[in-house]
């Protein structure tokens, strides 16, 4: 498989290390920066100064895009090449703007790109494993043991707020593998902006009505440790972000016994669902359809949302509803309208107290065409009235289309209108 890089990072840089040891190839190469740390899997890729050369499929068949050094530039590329349909592989997070996010993924949806983000932890086993557990205690009750809260104690060098939400907008899609999407999001951290997030400790409330926590630790070996605790075994699963490493599942209860330690390869694992996104009837691995598991670009908006939230619920200091809402684009155009019509009340009322006070000064000074002006403000406001319910009908010329929703779960404080965030 042929292979385009825009941008590389350290999670772009595991998939080349993947595909040096198989047939894939990089052919063509785009905003990678000569002292980058991983300039030395590029060795022999001849540079592109344009990105676009990547909207040409018979260039490559997929294109990989880092984060580092994300610009406006890059950005736009990016909103481009979906455009065109292309088929990226994306590190996770790009950017923690939600509308962004969510504006990649209408294009989607009327381009029919696919955009997979780099979030292969909830391919592995464990996970999986760990989502049975807590689905099996919410159904057998005490017959198993209850899960009652569930941890997620990420070990970071650097606990600084952009690398905190970063990570954040990762781990973020473990929390909706286990618990579901949360309903509720509540932080606790230090006093004063400095030490805010090198203690930053988030609360979930997802529809397993099972509480999950994240929290940030120091620690040089970078890494999560998922705990699930409650009145049954307690259940520790160490995930090491070293791919050298093998996952860790141990547990409390000696009638258990814990499998075996698993390595994973995460960036062998992204090509293979790359692989089976270009080439569906050729897959790499022996095992079930990754791609049906892998997270969708909706999936990776989502992550980035409830990382946007954050920041917000550490200002105020109070728990966030995320509430379950549907957009797309009728439902924004319906809104876009509403804010109009209110805009057209408050302007008529003006234009009446104004056109009134100019009337009643041209008449007093025997101005008359002053006067006439001022008594065609109706007419005007009949004009725009007109205008705008004759807009109304808009949806029904142009017809409904393809179904283009933004998928749900917009963070936004309760009573607030999510448009207006």
């Amino acid at each position: 498989m042929k292979l385009g890089l825009f941008g590389i990072d350290s999670q772009i840089a595991t998939i080349l290390t993947a595909a040096r040891r198989q047939d894939d190839r990089i052919v063509l190469a785009c905003d990678v920066a000569i002292d980058s740390p991983y300039a030395s899997l590029l060795d022999g890729v001849p540079l592109e100064a344009s990105w676009e050369a990547f909207a040409d499929a018979r260039v490559c068949d997929a294109v990989l895009v880092g984060a580092t050094g994300w610009n406006d530039q890059r950005a736009e590329g990016v909103r481009k090449l979906v455009q065109t349909g292309r088929t990226l592989l994306v590190s996770q997070p790009l950017s923690l703007s939600m509308l962004w996010a969510y504006e990649i993924d209408m294009i989607c949806k009327d381009s029919g790109a696919r955009v997979i983000p780099y979030l292969p932890d909830r391919l592995h086993p464990f996970i999986a494993r760990l989502r049975q557990t807590i689905e099996a205690s919410s159904a057998n009750g005490e017959a198993q043991g209850v899960v009652e809260t569930v941890s997620l104690e990420r070990r970071m060098p650097d606990r600084s707020r952009d690398s905190v939400l970063q990570q954040l907008a990762r781990d973020a899609d473990l929390v909706r593998m286990l618990v579901g999407d949360p309903q509720r999001l509540s932080t606790l951290s230090g006093a004063t902006p400095q030490n805010a997030w090198g203690t930053l400790a988030v609360g979930f409330t997802g529809t397993s009505h099972v509480p999950i926590r994240w929290q940030v630790m120091h620690g040089d070996d970078r890494g999560l440790r998922v705990t699930l605790a409650g009145s049954g075994a307690s259940t520790v699963v160490d995930i090491p972000d070293n791919q050298s490493v093998p996952w860790q599942w141990s547990t409390d209860c000696s009638l258990l016994m814990p499998p075996q330690p698993v390595a994973f390869d995460r960036g062998a694992v992204m090509l293979a669902v790359l692989h089976q996104a270009c080439e569906p009837r050729k897959p790499l691995l022996q095992q079930e359809d990754l791609l049906d598991e892998a997270a969708s670009w909706a999936d990776a908006s989502r992550a980035i949302e409830l990382a946007e939230t954050v920041p917000r619920s550490v200002m105020k200091g109070r728990t966030i509803d995320l509430h379950q809402e549907e957009f797309s684009e009728i439902s924004t155009f319906k809104g876009t309208m509403a804010s109009l019509g209110c805009a057209i009340v408050l302007g008529a009322l003006l234009l009446l107290f104004v056109a009134t006070l100019a009337g009643g000064i041209a008449k007093e000074l025997g101005w008359s065409l002053g006067e006439q002006i001022a008594g065609v403000w109706p007419m005007l406001v009949l004009a725009v009235l007109g205008i705008f319910l004759a807009l109304q009908i808009l949806p029904f010329l142009v017809g409904s289309g393809p179904n283009r929703q933004v998928p749900p779960t917009h963070a936004v404080p309760k009573g607030q209108n999510p448009r207006h965030k």
